[in-house]
């Protein structure tokens, strides 16, 4: 269930991570530093996997990637009992190319991210609402 209130929350969090200059990475006592790296690797993991991407054209398979929304997570007792300190969902749509490097299939992707100590980890979600990340019915 996502929480308005955390939303914004993570939503001015991330802005304030994205906005620092010189790639200065976000406080230890933010609960979602180090959340802005997985995303980036989570579009590189897009880019080599996903069928969208297959047709590579000067070695990129899709261009425009947009993180479409991100939003806080309730955390389960059993969650918060392996040390799962911040929980994320995250929808991503981008374009494939095509050989003539022209906009080809479009994709999304949907993801769940979990922080326990300093480590996060990431697996897939179901679709959910891309301007609100709310679960689809």
């Amino acid at each position: 269930m996502i929480k308005p209130a955390v939303a914004a929350t993570l939503f001015a969090a991330l802005l304030t991570a994205c906005s620092q200059g010189g790639g200065a990475k976000s406080s230890s006592s933010d609960p979602y530093a180090g959340l802005d790296t997985q995303i980036l690797a989570w579009r590189t993991e897009i880019e080599a996997n996903h069928s969208a991407c297959a047709s590579k054209v000067e070695g990129k398979g899709c261009q425009d990637f947009q993180v479409m929304c991100k939003a806080a997570q309730d955390i389960t007792p059993d969650e918060t009992a392996k040390g799962v300190t911040a929980k994320v969902v995250a929808a991503m749509t981008f374009a494939g190319r095509n050989p003539d490097g022209s906009t080809g299939k479009s994709g999304s992707s949907f993801a769940t991210f979990a922080k326990a100590g300093d480590a996060w980890t990431r697996a897939e979600a179901k679709p959910v609402n891309l301007t609100t990340c709310a679960p689809l019915a």
